[in-house]
């Protein structure tokens, strides 16, 4: 996988970029998050963020096109916010069969 300049090296010294080059450093960072990833607590944690709170956002910003609040101010931000979640909430309850 090439970098943004077009530099392929691990080594920062064989770039055109020189010290400036952040390949090398950006593939050590990806090989390490990987390797994180990859233990038995990282599969642990990770598999616990699907299950917890990235659906809630991913519904709220895709099924209920919440992409920017629509009110100025924090008391009306709150406000909308907590409409939202209040809205999502009432859905997970429907569906489960708690409606009458």
């Amino acid at each position: 996988m090439r970098s943004a300049n077009g530099c392929g090296d691990l080594d920062a010294g064989a770039c055109a970029a020189g010290a400036a080059c952040l390949c090398g450093r950006a593939r050590l960072a990806d090989r390490v998050l990987t390797m994180r990833i990859d233990s038995a607590i990282g599969r642990e944690q990770y598999g616990r963020r699907f299950a917890t709170v990235e659906p809630v956002f991913a519904n709220l910003r895709h099924n209920k096109r919440l992409y920017r609040f629509t009110l100025r101010g924090r008391t009306k931000v709150d406000g909308q916010w907590k409409l939202f979640c209040l809205v999502h909430h009432i859905e997970k309850l429907a569906n489960a069969g708690y409606a009458a």
